[in-house]
């Protein structure tokens, strides 16, 4: 359960510090969105650093399905746009890899 929750936090750094660029270079934004957006990007990086496994790879792939679900979360909730069903298909799948990821026997 405490690698679900740093995943989830480690998403939320990396989503909304992304989105700060994206919000500089897209939607025309002051640079200054750029602050938060790297502090919010040094928080995605050394929270993922916390989670309880022995390779970094095997945390980034495990990572990417939760990454996919809190990047749907966000669009519903920041950009309001509801994620359709191919989106959560696409979510479902790749929180299977995750589970498979985590789970699997590594040792």
């Amino acid at each position: 359960m405490q690698n679900f929750l740093l995943f989830l936090l480690a998403a939320l750094g990396e989503i909304s510090g992304c989105y700060a660029f994206w919000a500089w270079l897209r939607l025309g934004k002051s640079i200054l969105w750029l602050v938060p957006g790297i502090l919010a990007l040094i928080l995605f990086a050394s929270v993922l650093t916390r989670v309880d496994a022995s390779n970094a790879g095997r945390v980034y792939a495990a990572y990417g399905g939760i990454y996919l679900l809190s990047s749907l979360v966000w669009l519903w909730l920041a950009e309001g746009v509801q994620p359709n069903r191919w989106d959560i298909l696409g979510v479902g799948i790749s929180l299977v890899g995750t589970i498979v990821i985590l789970f699997g026997a590594h040792r």
